[in-house]
């Protein structure tokens, strides 16, 4: 077999394991998000997430799992087409003798910055629970704190920030062209890195988790759909901004009814 076809067969056979993996990192996350949604919607979730009592340790502790693993089911998917770039330059670097980074360092530094995430909406969802804010599907109860939520969301599309933040995520080559750092370091540097763009670029859309109800399995996965749509649809700008406004009506006629 000639060396170019070797090559080529080994960089598919590369390219279908991370995809695999990948594909079982996020349905494992989904199936245990599908899964709280499950019993928050028809058992007693006093033994699954704190609802109407004061959180412990423990309650606290849970939240930030349930946090991390939705996030990660969410995100996931919408970081494939970086992550499978990453791994067929990693190849092809191999193929030359240069040395040869796992993906599992960059899918780890992503998937770190998300964890700070969740850390961060777990005490905002402490606060608006101490504040009897939310309703027991972790909703929002106040139309102010609604709209609020979906007015910043909406001008957030809008702001130079997102359009910084989004372009990275957009630019998958361009990222790792500029940002390539050597060893197992530098890639769990560059996961990190580009995971902090995404975060960047969505915590606005992830807040209105708290609109829509955090366990919603529709709203879940629209916001999903949407985040992917902004990274990799031809004109994920122009769809971004459209929907900041439709958001802003949004929250204009909840606080006016």
């Amino acid at each position: 077999m000639p060396e170019s076809s070797s090559v080529e067969s080994a960089l598919k056979r590369d390219r279908w394991i991370v995809a695999s993996a990948l594909g079982l990192v996020a349905g494992l996350s989904w199936v245990y998000t599908i899964y709280l949604a499950w019993q928050m919607g028809g058992m007693d979730m006093g033994m699954v997430l704190p609802q109407v009592r004061s959180w412990g340790a423990f309650e606290a502790l849970m939240m930030f799992v349930m946090w991390v693993v939705m996030m990660i089911a969410m995100m996931t998917p919408t970081a494939t087409p970086m992550i499978l770039l990453f791994a067929s330059i990693n190849r092809k670097r191999r193929e030359r003798d240069a040395p040869y980074i796992p993906t599992a360092f960059f899918l780890s530094g992503y998937l770190l910055a998300w964890v700070g995430f969740s850390a961060a909406a777990t005490l905002a969802q402490w606060g608006l629970h101490q504040a009897a804010l939310l309703s027991p599907m972790m909703m929002s109860t106040s139309a102010w704190l609604g709209g609020g939520l979906l007015m910043a969301a909406g001008v957030f599309q809008w702001l130079p920030l997102k359009n910084t933040c989004l372009r990275h995520c957009r630019s998958p080559l361009g990222f790792l062209t500029t940002e390539w750092a050597e060893g197992a370091r530098g890639a769990l540097r560059m996961g990190l890195k580009h995971g902090s763009y995404c975060a960047g670029c969505c915590w606005a859309l992830m807040a209105l988790l708290f609109v829509g109800g955090v366990m919603n399995l529709l709203w879940i996965g629209g916001l999903t759909v949407f985040v992917l749509l902004e990274k990799v649809a031809p004109r994920g700008e122009l769809i971004g901004r459209l929907a900041g406004l439709v958001l802003v009506g949004f929250a204009i006629w909840m606080v006016s009814t």
